[in-house]
């Protein structure tokens, strides 16, 4: 499974650290263990669901623990049934320098 999870909390950070909800959000992920990629505007998390949907709640509450005031989380969801689940590196591979 593939997820994309952006999330948009308000305000974003706090005037000391711009960006600190935000951050919450993606050390959530890094402590997961699971093969991510930050991008611009969300990051792409891969692995079981059995351990993906679970994180992606813990990614969104996140960011209100670290004090966000509000929050939207925008999620993409690539599952396959098949055996040949696509992968982050087999869907983006080709574009990378």
């Amino acid at each position: 499974m593939i997820v994309e999870i952006q999330c948009l909390p308000n305000p974003p950070g706090v005037p000391s650290d711009s960006y600190r909800h935000v951050e919450a959000a993606i050390a959530e992920v890094q402590r997961s263990g699971l093969v991510y990629e930050v991008g611009a505007l969300g990051t792409t998390v891969e692995g079981d669901p059995d351990v993906v949907w679970p994180l992606v709640r813990s990614v969104h509450e996140a960011c209100l623990r670290s004090g966000a005031e509000g929050l939207v989380t925008v999620v993409k969801v690539e599952q396959s049934a098949g055996e040949e689940a696509p992968t982050i590196r087999s869907l983006t591979g080709k574009f990378r320098r």
